[in-house]
């Protein structure tokens, strides 16, 4: 053991982590890579004895304690959110990352198989005290009787080199020691010599270990998932029993993670695989537990779970589950174990890899997470993963890995510079551009924002397939609100045609929305989607902050998605609050969501609209506003010839601009010419939009376009305007 170098503690280090105050380890210098084998971490402990089908697990020792949970059924991430696996698209995996080496297993057989004294605790759950330790110079026994109850203990392994079992397995030696037993290297010499794992007893006389091995037998050998390690076998030999496993040489994050933080793109991946494995053992009925960074191994370019000595079925008695603190959800004291409380052990085993400096636990109490854990969205996926109440976090596996596969594109979207973008399975696609429209005042780009129509262009919350009016929804027809709710009316009363109402309700500022809303959340409780509609109610409402409250609570309830970022920065503009950070997240992640280009532009980022795609029906709104702001400067100072000629040529290339729109861009551009021209020497030869860049030549093509638009007026009224401002920038002459 290891112990902690600060002064006046006495505790030692686990998992790189003193377990009393919590100081992290000095990062040791990179190690080789090493056994996969189970988990040797002793930091797992039942409350009330093994969790049924357990023979595995982790030794007790100080900073464990017994947990359970709540199973919650319900879904909190709306329509479509848990239904499935998310699209990956192009997003890398840890196939991409550089491969670990694999370690040859004889290499990590031990030299001296020994519990250490501070390990050794009576296995009696209602005692559980410090058996087998030094006393007046004498060395701590392995074997013998707790002299607090009597239980029988015996630290010894129970197989040695080269010993056989059921006339298979020749032992190596010993790996490591968990929970419920010896962890031995063996290989099959029915096969040829395969590497194989054994792992027997803890202590051998204790009748509830025996019987979570043989629980374990029962459903473990069917356990079959790629990211999980694979039971091959049970067998007795001697009256013990042995389960069977597959050997996985490679490194522990816990390993990787005590070279340092790992990169957060990385960590995610590790975080999906890991997301897969649970929502194969979730179907199955089954809970991991225990997860934390010594029990996840890469090996070459996969990953997996080792250690499935706190499987369990989900429902399980509180009382029977086995936990790490720092890792374990806070309700496992008294409630039975649940998909939210294994959802929550692989939140905090990604915030451990993650966050510098981030210890799991300290004075035996977890440590709270930082108020920034080194990014936005990443925070909320942890917060929401780790909320306090079961209810309030993800309620799949594929649910929290479809969140936080949306939190890895805007990562990789960030670390490579260009766009992941992918369908949503909550949201249509944005309705329409808002904010596009050039203002028809010359000290100004952009009109200003009407939330009104920000309201009715917002992506959409999609139907829930399995709601029984869904079909009949796709099919509503109407051009506008009112007779889409009148069309709703007469249609069963399902959840969804009713949210669709609300929806309605809210996009047209109704004075009923509110009390429709109150109603449907007290009808789905959990379900995002009325906070949602009330958002959109308050933005049509002008209420802006309501709306970035609103916006800002169905972030955090989708910490991956897009939409609610772009929602929430209309709503964070509106409120004369920064909103440049969301529309930058969502236009470097998606390219489909032009919206949050001209939301940056607004911010004055006006180079971001040139990336707006030529294919996209707003390209010719971004690049005539580009060409406007050249010259809608407070100070033209700055200006340049070089300026001004890319202006006029931006909106010549325009071939789908209304032509009388590219006139009178063309007469603003030239009439800033005019007046650069006051201070500045014409360029030499020099031509603008066709004609020489001179003063002269400028106002005869200035004239020209303003009586073209008077022969095209729609009113007297307008023609005359048109033919005073030709005849006022006409060049002077003596006829």
């Amino acid at each position: 053991m290891t112990r902690c170098a600060q002064p006046g503690c006495t505790g030692t280090i686990e998992e790189g982590y003193c377990d009393w105050c919590g100081t992290a380890e000095s990062p040791p210098r990179p190690a080789p890579a090493s056994s996969a084998a189970p988990s040797s971490e002793p930091s797992s402990a039942p409350s009330s004895g093994p969790a049924p089908g357990s023979a595995s697990g982790s030794a007790p020792g100080p900073a464990s304690v017994p947990v359970v949970t709540q199973p919650v059924s319900r879904s909190m991430s709306g329509p479509t959110g848990s239904s499935g696996r998310s699209r990956a698209g192009v997003l890398a995996t840890i196939a991409d990352l550089p491969s670990v080496p694999y370690r040859d297993p004889a290499t990590a057989v031990m030299a001296d198989p020994e519990v250490p004294e501070n390990k050794r605790r009576c296995a009696n759950p209602a005692c559980g005290k410090p058996v087998g330790r030094s006393r007046n110079g004498r060395p701590g026994l392995t074997d013998g009787f707790c002299p607090h109850c009597r239980t029988a203990f015996s630290f010894t392994p129970k197989l040695g080199k080269d010993d056989l079992v059921a006339g298979q397995y020749r032992v190596l030696g010993c790996l490591a020691h968990g929970g419920l037993g010896w962890i031995y290297l063996a290989s099959d010499e029915n096969l040829d010599g395969r590497w194989v794992v054994l792992k027997g007893l803890l202590n051998t006389n204790d009748a509830e270990a025996l019987a979570a091995a043989e629980a374990e037998r029962k459903f473990l050998t069917t356990v079959d998932h790629p990211n999980i390690v694979k039971i091959f076998n049970f067998q007795r030999s001697a009256g013990l029993g042995y389960i069977v496993m597959e050997y996985v040489g490679g490194q522990s994050l816990h390993e990787l993670r005590r070279q340092g933080p790992l990169p957060l793109r990385e960590t995610l991946m590790y975080g999906r695989e890991i997301l897969h494995a649970f929502g194969y053992l979730h179907e199955h009925g089954l809970a991991y537990c225990d997860l934390k960074p010594a029990n996840v191994i890469r090996v070459g370019k996969r990953l997996k779970l080792i250690d499935l000595g706190a499987v369990q079925p989900i429902g399980s008695p509180p009382g029977s589950s086995w936990a790490t603190v720092g890792y374990h959800a806070p309700e496992l004291e008294t409630l039975p174990t649940s998909v939210a409380s294994d959802l929550y052990t692989v939140a905090r085993t990604l915030a451990v890899l993650a966050i510098p400096g981030l210890s799991p636990a300290k004075d035996g109490v977890a440590v709270p997470l930082p108020v920034d854990c080194g990014h936005p969205s990443f925070t909320r996926l942890l917060r929401k993963a780790t909320a306090a109440a079961p209810a309030d976090r993800f309620q799949s596996a594929w649910e929290m890995e479809e969140q936080l596969v949306g939190v890895l594109r805007e990562i990789s979207a960030m670390e490579e510079g260009v766009p992941y973008p992918a369908l949503s399975t909550l949201f249509g696609p944005e309705r329409t551009a808002v904010g596009t429209a050039l203002s028809d005042a010359h000290d100004e780009v952009f009109e200003p924002l009407d939330p009104a129509a920000v309201a009715t262009a917002l992506p959409v919350p999609l139907v829930d397939p399995a709601d029984p009016a869904a079909g009949s929804l796709a099919g509503l027809l109407g051009r506008d609100g009112a007779t889409l709710i009148d069309q709703l009316a007469a249609m069963p009363q399902t959840p969804e045609t009713k949210l669709m109402r609300a929806r309605l309700l809210a996009e047209r500022g109704a004075a009923e929305a509110r009390d429709v809303l109150d109603e449907l959340a007290a009808e789905l409780p959990g379900d995002w989607r009325p906070t949602w509609y009330r958002g959109v109610l308050a933005l049509a409402l002008r209420q802006e902050q309501v709306a970035v409250s609103m916006f800002d609570a169905c972030l955090s309830a989708l910490p991956g998605e897009p939409a609610p970022k772009l929602a929430l920065a209309f709503a964070l503009e509106h409120a004369g609050k920064p909103a440049a950070t969301w529309y930058e997240c969502v236009w470097r992640t998606d390219h489909s969501y032009v919206s949050a280009a001209f939301g940056l532009a607004r911010t004055g980022r006006m180079s971001v609209l040139d990336e707006v795609p030529a294919t996209s029906f707003y390209r010719v709104a971004a690049q005539v506003a580009l060409a406007a702001s050249v010259v809608r400067r407070p100070d033209l100072s700055g200006l340049t010839a070089a300026d001004l000629t890319g202006a006029v040529e931006r909106v010549a290339a325009q071939a789908d601009l209304d032509p009388r729109r590219r006139d009178l861009l063309t007469a603003e551009l030239l009439g800033a010419a005019l007046t650069w021209l006051e201070t500045n020497k014409p360029p030499g030869n020099g031509q603008l939009a066709g004609v020489p860049f001179t003063e002269p030549g400028l106002r005869r093509r200035i004239e020209s376009i303003f009586r073209r638009l008077a022969g095209a007026a729609g009113s007297r009224q307008e023609r005359h305007a048109l033919i005073d401002q030709a005849n006022a920038v006409r060049p002077r002459t003596w006829v």
